[in-house]
Order: C-alpha cells, then structure tokens, then sequence
C-alpha cells in the first residue's frame, strides 16, 4: 500500500501536535527509500485504530491507526456522542462539591483521569476539553492517578461515565483509552461498536472543528482521599505488623497504596527505589508487566535482603496486584516464589469467606476450578464470567471477584472493576493475621490444598509477529484438536457458539479427567495465551507433587501444540 501524499498532508494539517508531525515528515521522507519505513507508513494508515471492549491500545505515532491526540480527540467525541445517544438516569450519587446542577433526569459529568506514560496528559487534556465541548461536566484528575480511581469516582458522583488514558502493563511504546460507563464497569458489546461507528463517521472531520469547552474541573487530593476512605471502611479490624516490600513498577500505584496502607494501620513498606516513581521508559524491565519473568526481580532481591515477609506489586496503572512469599520455611530459609493469580485470589476469596461473607463471588473461564469447591463448602454461589472485569464487574449481588491474569476485585461496592490497591490491603491484613497465629500464606495454601486437592495452575504465553498468526493457529487447532495432553485422554469444546450460560468467545477448552486447558487470542496482544490447570485429589504432598510433575508434562504437550 502506498499513502497518497494527499492523505498524509491532509493528516498533518490537522495534527495538533509537533512531535507526531514531526515524526510523520520524517516517515514520508524515509519513506521514498527505505522499504521499512514504506511498510511502517502504509501501517499508520492502514485503517484506523480498533475500538473495541478494551476501548483503544496500540503504539503511539502519527496516523490513524496509532494513538495520537487526532485519534483520542475523535474518540472522545465518538464518546461523548455516545453518551448523548443513551442519556439514561443512573444510580443516583451523593450532591456534587459544585455550583453546576446536573440536568434533571440525565448525568452530565464525566470523570477523566491518566496514567504517566508518554502522551498521556495531553491525551487526557484533549478528552476534557471534548467533553466539555460536547455539553458535559468534566472532572480532570490533575496528576496521574491509578486507574481504579476513575471507576471508584464514576460511582460515587453518579457520573455518565469515565475515561482513564492508560495501557496498563503494555510495553513504553504503547497507550490507550479505557472507558467506564455510568455503572462504574467497563464497556462492553455494542456499546464498543456503538463507539467505533461514531469514529468512522468522524473520520472526514478535521479535529480542529470538533467543539472545545472549558466546563472542566480539576480535582485530586479530595477525591484521592474519599478512595481510601472507602476501600478501608470495611477492611477487617486485626493485627497491622507486617513486614513487605513494594513496587511500583515505575507506575503510578506507589504513592496511594503507601498513603493506603498508612490509613489502615500497617507500617510503611520498603520500596524498591530503582521503581517508585512514575517514567515512562520503563527502564528496569523488558515488559512493565508483573506476569513476566524477571520483573519482580529487584523486590524479590530486597525482600530477601530485608527478611520480609511478603513482597506487594502493582502493575504501572495499579489495578493489577502481584504477591510473592518466602519460600516454605519462612523469611530467611532461602528464595522466594511469586503466587500465582489463582492462589491469590483464592486466598482472599476464602479469608472473605470465612469472616461470614455473603453473596455471590465471581471469576472467569480461564481461571482455576477450585474457587467454585472453596465457596460450595460455605453455601456460596459461583459465577463464572468471559475473562476481563467487564464481564466480572456485571455479576449481580457480586461480593469478590477475581481473574488469574492478577485482578482481583475486593470492594465491588465502591469500585467494580480490578483494583490492586485495595486488594493488597486485604493481602496485607491477611498476612499479619496469620503471623499472629504463627503462620504464613503458604501454610494457609497447604491448608486448602489438604481440603480441596491440589489445584495447579500456570499460563503459557505464545507471542507472535501480528494478530493473524494467532487467528491460524485457533484455526489449525480448530480443525484438528487434539485428543491427548499429558497422557490424558482431552476433549475440545469450542466456545465460538458460546456454552455454559457464557457468550461466544475465541476460545477453545481442553478437557480430561484431571487437566484443562483454555487457548485464546489475546485481546490487546498479538499473542496466544493457554490457561493450564492439574487438580489432583486431596493427599498432602504427595498430591501436589503429582499436580506439579503433571502440569510440567502439560505445558510440554501445548507449548508443542502452539508452536507456530
């Protein structure tokens, strides 16, 4: 494909920003020479950037099939039109610290805030001034702020909705648009198609005719303190000595969860100073991720030094929690392990358990079998969900819900979606409890395991060139799926159709009689990622030895069964 020039000029004269016209003159000059560059331009234009479930993500850059301030401006309208089409009354919120009444029967405000990465105050700024061309109220957080802030306050105000300019764990190179709607929970289908069609009826208008309005207030530390105030209003009372070690991972989570643990009573954490403090660059890990090999390093390395008891992690936008403990033997007794996302969130799903709670607790289709067996003993129903929290913040009567992808949702009250900073208060109280008592996380996993049987999870990521390799190999197994893993007999069911009260998904489950796979294409990657669980009778040690010589075996078998 080669970009008419025409097309790039009319892009350029439209582009607020000197940067990414900047960079564009130098593409198209590139361009006429060199291969790459004439590849990398027709991309920039190849299309416009998918609006989907997830809102927007991709690398930054000119066009329109990058993120850019001409792309958000447009999604922004795309939202506000949106908004306008469906100008329903919601769950009343309290009264508005302002002057400005909200129109009778209709929300008018909309909460924005953003993460540090690259682009993202403009992109949030832009957002604002849009909205507020478009007639809506805006409150514009004034500093980077965790992502569960916006939901958490999209709730509390009452509001039409949210936005929140962050690509969470994506690598340096990349941004995004996350949008709530006025119930506190992420978008979903239509509405993303809804959205997409406004922008590609926006798609011939200049930005600069699009309306800009000044209806936008800031706001911060009031609303940073209502935040705590309402995710420690119900954290159980107990014992606060803990000792823990925190990263940010260069993100945004290390100021609130220190002033959140302050509030709850528990002492400061040590932090990994290399990763405290918001930069975009991201510069001590190859993918700013928690799920990744190697980047909880530094914090391991601390907490090792420190004897901690428990290591705390935030993914750069905070909604995700990663915890990892001394290895069995406690602090000092050599290495330290990372929990997986399941044994987190079974932990708290037991802890609340346990202290009486009601309702219904939630989680997804990837994730591990054993929440339904923990919560059936207690009386308690289980739904399960399609992977994200924009299914899982739906659940009606829902009290805790989690995914194995490290989100955890602890206070569905004030903040339906992920939130990594509440969730590590619970994990943080939980630890002191146990320490009380002379025990560890670990001790209260084999407690469970000696109960339920050995549930071993793990996940294996297949990264790939581009989305298509990901679609053949869904095909290929599609039309041949196997029919032994780990010297099981397996069988496939396809959830293209849907099944089990769930919609249809991308996704494909291999069953036998003691091992289950989930393979699905990422939603924001392109890459593959197959969900793995063993589960193996009640026996103590002897039956998670098998569970791990067994899930080793499994994830040989699908690593071979993915390979492009």
């Amino acid at each position: 494909m080669t970009v008419p020039n025409a097309v790039v000029d009319a892009w350029l004269a439209q582009d607020p920003d000197p940067v990414t016209r900047r960079a564009l003159v130098e593409l198209r000059q590139r361009a006429a020479t060199d291969e790459a560059a004439a590849a990398e331009l027709a991309d920039a234009f190849d299309g416009t950037l998918s609006f989907g479930t997830a809102g927007l993500r991709g690398a930054l850059g000119p066009g329109p099939n990058r993120m850019n301030r001409v792309v958000v401006m447009r999604a922004a309208a795309a939202l506000a039109a949106f908004l306008h089409d469906h100008d329903q009354p919601g769950p009343p919120g309290p009264p508005r610290p302002h002057d400005q009444p909200t129109v009778a029967g209709q929300r008018r405000t909309v909460v924005v805030g953003h993460d540090a990465r690259h682009g993202s105050y403009d992109f949030a700024r832009d957002s604002a001034a849009v909205l507020a061309g478009a007639g809506f109220e805006v409150l514009l957080f004034d500093r980077p702020v965790p992502t569960p802030l916006v939901p958490f306050l999209v709730l509390a105000q009452g509001c039409a909705g949210g936005v929140v300019v962050t690509a969470s764990h994506n690598p340096a190179t990349d941004n995004g648009y996350k949008v709530y709607l006025g119930d506190g929970c992420q978008l979903v289908s239509p509405a993303d198609s809804e959205i997409a069609a406004h922008i590609d009826r926006l798609a011939s208008t200049p930005v600069d005719q699009l309306p800009r309005g000044d209806a936008v207030r800031l706001i911060g530390d009031a609303e940073a303190e209502a935040y705590l105030a309402a995710i420690t209003a119900d954290l159980p009372d107990g014992p606060r000595k803990v000792r823990w070690v925190h990263t940010a991972l260069h993100g945004v989570g290390s100021a609130t969860m220190v002033a959140a643990a302050a509030r709850a009573g528990f002492d400061a954490p040590s932090q990994v100073a290399s990763q405290r403090d918001p930069d975009p660059g991201f510069p001590t890990v190859g993918f700013p991720n928690p799920e990744e090999p190697g980047a909880l390093d530094r914090a391991l390395a601390l907490a090792a030094e420190l004897d901690a008891q428990v290591v705390i992690a935030n993914d750069p936008d905070a909604d995700r929690l990663a915890v990892a403990v001394p290895r069995h033997g406690g602090p000092g007794c050599g290495g330290w392990r990372q929990l997986t996302g399941d044994e987190v969130g079974v932990l708290l799903a037991d802890d609340l358990l346990r202290r009486g709670v009601t309702g219904t607790l939630a989680t997804t289709v990837v994730s591990s079998t054993m929440l339904a067996e923990v919560a059936a003993a207690y009386g308690r129903p289980v739904t399960t969900t399609l992977t994200g929290f924009k299914w899982l913040g739906r659940v009606p009567g829902l009290v805790f819900a989690y995914e194995e992808a490290l989100g955890y949702c602890c206070t569905p009250a004030v903040v339906r979606d992920k939130d990594g900073i509440a969730a590590a208060l619970r994990i943080l109280a939980l630890v002191a409890d146990l320490a009380a008592h002379g025990q560890s996380l670990t001790d209260r996993l084999a407690e469970l395991t000696d109960r339920f049987g050995a549930h071993a999870s793990d996940q294996l990521s297949r990264r790939l060139t581009d989305r298509s390799a990901a679609e053949s190999i869904m095909e290929r197994l599609r039309a041949t799926p196997p029919t032994q893993l780990a010297g099981q007999p397996v069988t496939c069911t396809d959830l293209a159709d849907g099944g089990d009260d769930l919609p249809p998904t991308d996704a494909l489950v291999l069953t036998g009689d003691s091992v289950r796979v989930v393979v699905r294409p990422s939603g924001t990657e392109p890459k593959l990622k197959c969900y793995l669980q063993v589960r193996e009778r009640p026996g103590a040690e002897r039956g998670r030895t098998r569970a791990r010589e067994r899930l080793a075996a499994l994830r040989t078998d699908v690593g071979q069964l993915v390979t492009p």
